[in-house]
């Protein structure tokens, strides 16, 4: 049996929150939990907590059945690019710049499977 989560406009780039995602990929659940809580990365915040709603989401998806978190493994993690922020900046002689702050989106998979 496997849960999703998914955290939306994460006010961080993409490409930031996958280098913390790889270290995670695979893992044991608790195993990626005790990384993430400990490390200093911005991205592990929003991942833990997505993580953690996986994990809650796989519990009440199996009400009747008994699950282990031992058991647990992350299949799946990836962060895809949300829309853009596009801000301005005042620039020399009276021009502007365009400033582009970046959200993603985060979806964590959580499966019980021995795969």
């Amino acid at each position: 049996m496997e849960a999703k989560a998914i955290t939306r406009h994460i006010r961080q780039s993409p490409r930031k929150i996958r280098v913390v995602l790889d270290e995670v990929r695979g893992r044991g659940v608790e195993e990626a939990l005790n990384y993430l809580h400990f490390s200093k990365a911005k991205a592990a915040t929003q991942i833990e907590k997505t993580l953690r709603s996986a994990i809650a989401n796989l519990m009440n998806k199996a009400e009747d059945a008994s699950v282990n978190t031992e058991d647990l493994r992350v299949k799946e993690c990836y962060a895809d690019g949300g829309p853009h922020m596009k801000r301005f900046r005042a620039a020399s002689m009276g021009r502007i710049s365009r400033l582009n702050k970046p959200t993603a989106h985060l979806t964590v998979v959580v499966s019980d499977e021995k795969n």
